[in-house]
């Protein structure tokens, strides 16, 4: 998150606090400053998977999905979203044993 909304974030969460802003309103600023996921790319994803010395089957094991969906990724004939793109972002930033 920037620094700039990282304030705004502590402002609202502030009025909130103070009785000054709905629920509803602080869920929107919670929204807005989510971390953006960047998208990832075949070589990315197989990177990842490498940096750790996996197979696609053990990775795919982690992401609880399946080895021919990492296959799939890896090939770039499926891109992984929803909550695996949030897992493999995880396990980018972080490493495997996070998800254990």
């Amino acid at each position: 998150m920037s620094d700039l909304l990282s304030v705004i974030h502590e402002t609202a969460k502030g009025l909130h606090d103070a009785g000054v802003m709905k629920k509803e309103t602080l869920r929107e600023f919670d929204a807005l400053c989510l971390p953006k996921i960047e998208a990832y790319t075949p070589e990315k994803i197989k990177e990842i998977r490498n940096r750790y010395s996996v197979s696609q089957a053990v990775f795919a094991a982690y992401l609880n999905t399946t080895s021919s969906t990492i296959q799939k990724w890896e090939q770039g004939k499926k891109k992984p979203g929803g909550v695996s793109l949030n897992l493999l972002s995880i396990v980018d930033k972080k490493g495997l044993d996070i998800l254990l």
